[in-house]
């Protein structure tokens, strides 16, 4: 009998196949969560990555660095400056006006002579179209040969297209290029010979000839006429209705011969750089850009991520932050605030730690640049979080379908 019963009884099977449906579902899951805690476990080093953030004393990736020796661009890493107060000071010592250079794309000397040296600049030259006064005391007939009033312009001698004019007794004379003055002693040489003491005087009617053209962001662009009075650039503005609501003040370009200078009327009006205001030349050009080129980006953790447009020049870090709704309370981290200014041969990149209050006194003292970037980390659970979400939705899956049951094989898995 005993030996019947150990015949009959069989040993338990252990093995997972003989299981019921139910545990072995159970352990289906336990494996796939644990293959998602290993996979999160290596996803931990994301938040604060080194490779994903600037928290290195130089940047991760290689800026084009143009350095006084190599003629091209060379790729290099740019040190991370701390926006501290001896930054703000050095700055401040720096922002004195830029005095203009043939090297740096501003004003030559002969070019950015001030409104102070008028007394310097040589009389009027007489050009084709311009309309003279010649006026002969005692010899109303040679004034007005009509004997009959007349305006100015009619009474007047017009210069022809080369540059000669016509006078009584004297014929035809060449008076392009010279001034009054010497057009004045050529009649009188001539006329005495058929004059006993001539006198007489060459005034200018009209200033034909001569002019400049004002283009851009001005109320009435168009040209302006070069008249015996030296015109400067802010003159020109002037007679143009004055500077536009979206000018630049700091960028007016001024084409002379070919060659394009920057004028920065902002300069003279803050810092008194007189030799921007230039005296104009005939045929010069003068752009008053836009605006548009003055923008700042403020990226990152902040309520408003976008570009902003600087007024005048003039933004500090504080003030692009509070124009973009400020950094978030909940995504940014404060104390890892960059800006990155990559519009000079030497790219640039600073770095505030805001995350005490005071620090902004310095972010309000750190004046901006035009295409500055200004970047707010995101916080390292923020990160955190961010990887889970975008994990969850494929660990939700794996465990939905772990439970499913096909009936094509009976219920089993």
């Amino acid at each position: 009998m005993k030996q019947v019963i150990n015949e009959g009884v069989t040993a338990p099977d252990v093995s997972l196949a003989g299981r019921p449906a139910r545990t072995r579902v159970g352990h289906v899951r336990g494996w796939l969560l644990a293959a998602l805690c290993a996979s999160l476990g290596a996803c931990a080093i994301v938040p604060g990555d080194r490779a994903y953030s600037l928290r290195d004393e130089k940047s991760s990736v290689k800026l084009p660095v143009r350095t006084s020796d190599a003629a091209e661009p060379v790729p290099e890493n740019v040190a991370i400056k701390p926006i501290t107060a001896e930054l703000i000071i050095e700055q401040l010592k720096a922002a004195a006006p830029q005095r203009p250079t043939a090297t740096n794309g501003n004003l030559t000397a002969n070019a950015g002579k001030s409104a102070n040296a008028v007394q310097a600049t040589p009389d009027y030259k007489i050009g084709p179209g311009d309309i003279l006064s010649i006026i002969v005391w005692d010899h109303p007939e040679l004034t007005t040969p009509a004997g009959q009033y007349r305006s100015a312009d009619q009474a007047g001698t017009v210069v022809t297209e080369d540059g000669t004019i016509y006078y009584p007794y004297v014929g035809t004379l060449q008076v392009a290029g010279k001034t009054t003055r010497q057009v004045r002693d050529l009649l009188a040489s001539r006329l005495s010979k058929f004059i006993e003491k001539v006198q007489l005087d060459v005034r200018m009617t009209a200033f034909r000839s001569k002019r400049v053209y004002v283009v851009g962001e001005v109320v009435k662009p168009g040209l302006q006429e070069v008249t015996d009075i030296p015109m400067t650039v802010l003159e020109a503005v002037n007679r143009a209705g004055g500077f536009g609501p979206e000018a630049d003040h700091s960028r007016v370009l001024l084409t002379r011969k070919g060659t394009t200078y920057r004028v920065d009327i902002q300069a003279m009006y803050e810092a008194g750089a007189t030799e921007q205001n230039a005296l104009l030349e005939p045929g010069d050009i003068l752009n008053v850009q836009d605006r548009s080129f003055n923008k700042i980006f403020v990226l990152g953790e902040v309520a408003k991520p976008g570009s902003l447009i600087m007024t005048k020049k003039r933004s500090t870090l504080a003030e692009a932050l509070a124009d973009a709704g400020y950094i978030s309370q909940e995504r940014s981290n404060p104390k890892w605030i960059y800006v990155m200014r990559g519009d000079s041969d030497v790219p640039e990149l600073f770095h505030l730690d805001g995350s005490s209050p005071d620090s902004m006194l310095l972010a309000d003292r750190f004046t901006l640049q035009p295409r500055d970037i200004v970047y707010v980390d995101t916080a390292d659970v923020v990160r955190w979080n961010r990887v889970v979400t975008n994990i969850l939705p494929t660990a939700q899956t794996l465990f939905q379908l772990s439970g499913a049951k096909y009936p094509l094989f009976n219920g089993r898995q």
